[in-house]
């Protein structure tokens, strides 16, 4: 058989009328397509930087992407192969080419405009190969929209995973991999899709078996050896390619002073830390099924179902099982569980459900005009028992799904709410402004990878910012740092460092030779900037002891002033230390241009667990206000205020952050706090 012939025998003659059948057809889907995208991408879009808060892992990608154009690497860090690069290199040229790093005030933001742009791509062939399976428009439109609006889908599609990036990828292989026409370059297209899935998150490869099998099902059987040898060839091609950047840097396998493909892939394969059971409630497997399920457990159990029932339907059978399959590797004895596991199920368990919902109804429907036919012509109706037994199932299926989903219905429009107007990242967003508005440029800290690229942006030297997984993990960086956690004077600590931490004794001790200096949200989406003690944890809480008392004894003493005119809630501040020393230093020297009333001590944001650093003062006059002015202008060294402000008779001081010459360093500047206003 010659290639012509396997062409001629592939393609079909369309005849105008076939067209213009064609043409209308395309007009319909159209109209049922692009109103779910729309809700789709609102969806999305929405809040989309403020919630959910930023995530470690979403800084790294974001941080990879963001390296590929703006550092010329594949990554920020020395590139591992953990992962294969395509994923976050499809998010650079998104972000480079439209200019969202520029668009959006954060490097996760702008990463996250592009996981819009995958999602409603996936939305989009979600619907396409609802289409292909023949299910019908209303079908179809209603497995984009179960894709679309759940809550656990909101959650992932906004987060940057390159999982995502796969997703479409996957799903056109799909869309491809069905086609009955022009079959030779649709596989092999489909085998290209596939490839870019599977160099864009190797995960999933797992899907590789059931692209095969929908292949071997769709194919026609006089040429199915060749299209489905060419496809094999595209995919052995493709996947080579990652081996060839391997072999090309020299790290195909370990060797010294270097990484190796071998190390990444035996790391993801064999040494990575299980993830236990899903039924053991002690298991990060559990704590990550509960996650799911708090995030919409309709979804989850109808998409379960769904499923499982769509393998009935010969012509749902192929995404059904691929569903089915990925399910099944949650409930696995032990082995690794991502987070992010569920983003490759929620198209095939959307599109499932909606195809089993659209198979019932068609059946019953048959079975009514088969019925209503045999009456017309006075016959006995064939397939009673099947119609009745196909009614009752659709009837008990329709009142279980209701129930399902009207139990947990104002949940989930709380949740979809939430993502729309609540801002969960500002905790996040308060660290960063604070750590570029008051630490210095030459300190190193380490920090959740969400603000690494935030940070260098904002100027922090690339050496000075350091994620802390990378400390005793990155060989350059250990060099960089030869005494750990000892070279770096913060760390910015939020709930994935916290987790970190738990392996990594570095970032262990780091915490606990810290102090909180400025501290942003609460419960699991706290932020908290804290200072380190490079002495240790005791000689932190010595010097401690040491601040606190300090703060008490000069406050005490300002609180005596006559001079001085405060409330009693501004004068207790003062005598239980709760103002910083170099505050109460300064407002002694003011007292020396005459008497003078604090009108509060203001609490700079974040700052709400530390000693207060800023001070409003009324003067009599606006000449006893000038003099107040100039008083404070004039301190000098550690004791200068970074910024003093008059209107009228106000005048109100603000210190910075942090001493920066270390504790113990305003002691010898001053013997008390009085001044000389008496």
């Amino acid at each position: 058989m010659t290639a012509s012939s396997i062409g001629a025998r592939t393609r079909r003659p369309l005849a105008v009328g076939t067209f213009a059948t064609a043409v209308r057809g395309s007009a319909v889907d159209l109209a049922w397509l692009l109103p779910v995208l729309a809700v789709t991408a609102a969806v999305l879009v929405v809040g989309l930087e403020g919630n959910p808060q930023r995530i470690d892992d979403e800084g790294t990608y974001a941080a990879q992407a963001w390296s590929v154009f703006h550092l010329g690497g594949l990554t920020h860090y020395t590139y591992w192969y953990d992962h294969p690069p395509l994923g976050w290199i499809q998010i650079a040229v998104y972000a480079e080419l439209t200019g969202a790093w520029v668009r959006h005030a954060t490097a996760v933001g702008a990463a996250r405009e592009a996981m819009v742009v995958f999602a409603v791509a996936s939305a989009a062939l979600v619907y396409v190969l609802a289409r292909k399976l023949r299910v019908s428009r209303p079908a179809a439109a209603v497995a984009v929209l179960v894709f679309a609006l759940s809550p656990l889908a909101v959650q992932y599609h906004r987060d940057v995973y390159i999982d995502n990036v796969a997703t479409p990828w996957l799903l056109a292989a799909f869309v491809l991999a069905v086609s009955r026409r022009y079959q030779l370059v649709e596989f092999a297209a489909s085998a290209a899709c596939m490839v870019a899935a599977v160099l864009s998150k190797e995960t999933f490869l797992l899907a590789l078996p059931f692209l095969a099998w929908t292949m071997w099902r769709s194919s026609h059987r006089e040429i199915r050896r060749y299209t489905l040898s060419i496809a094999a060839v595209v995919l052995v091609l493709g996947g080579s390619t990652y081996l060839m950047l391997a072999a090309t840097k020299g790290e195909l396998v370990p060797g010294p002073g270097h990484v190796s493909l071998w190390q990444g892939v035996t790391f993801q394969l064999g040494s990575r830390s299980g993830s236990g059971s899903v039924f053991d409630p002690s298991t990060p497997a559990n704590h990550v099924a509960n996650l799911w399920l708090g995030l919409d457990p309709a979804f989850v159990v109808l998409g379960i179902v769904g499923s499982v029932a769509a393998l009935a339907v010969r012509r749902l059978r192929s995404v059904a099982a691929v569903a089915v399959f990925l399910i099944a590797v949650v409930l696995r004895p032990n082995g690794y569980l991502p987070v992010p596991y569920p983003i490759a199920i929620l198209p095939f368990a959307a599109l499932a459900t909606a195809g089993v919902a659209d198979a019932s109804v068609r059946s019953v429907v048959r079975g009514v005009r088969r019925a209503r036919r045999a009456r017309r012509s006075g016959t006995r109706p064939g397939g009673t028992a099947r119609l009745v037994a196909s009614v009752a199932a659709l009837g008990v299926g329709s009142v279980a799904v209701l129930g399902v989903v009207g139990s947990t219905a104002p949940a989930s429009a709380a949740r979809l709410g939430s993502f729309m107007t609540t801002s969960a990242d500002a905790p996040m967003l308060g660290a960063q402004d604070w750590i570029t508005a008051n630490v210095s440029r030459s300190d190193r800290l380490l920090v959740d990878d969400a603000l690494w690229v935030d940070l260098v942006r904002a100027g922090f030297a690339r050496q000075n910012v350091i994620w802390y997984y990378k400390l005793s993990t990155d060989s350059a960086v250990a060099k960089q740092n030869p005494q750990g956690w000892r070279d770096t004077d913060y760390i910015v600590t939020t709930q994935s460092v916290t987790i970190g931490a738990t392996q990594l004794p570095g970032i262990r001790a780091a915490i606990r030779a810290s102090v909180p200096v400025a501290v942003f949200g609460e419960g699991g989406e706290q932020v908290v900037v804290r200072r380190i003690d490079r002495l240790g944890a005791a000689h932190l809480r010595a010097a401690e002891e040491r601040e606190t008392a300090t703060r008490k004894r000069v406050g005490t003493e300002l609180a005596g002033n006559p001079a001085l005119r405060a409330s009693d809630a501004d004068t207790a501040l003062l005598r239980d230390g709760s103002v910083d020393e170099r505050a109460v230093i300064g407002i002694g020297a003011a007292l020396s241009a005459g008497p003078a009333t604090v009108s509060a001590f203001p609490v700079v944001d974040g700052e709400q667990r530390t000693a207060r650093r800023g001070v409003v003062l009324r003067a009599g006059d606006t000449a006893d206000a000038e003099q107040v002015t100039l008083r404070l202008r004039g301190l000098q060294g550690p004791l200068a205020p970074h910024r003093v402000d008059r209107r009228g008779t106000v005048v109100t001081a603000t210190w910075p952050a942090l001493d920066p010459d270390g504790p113990g360093a305003l002691h010898s500047s001053t013997g008390g706090a009085g001044g000389d206003g008496r």
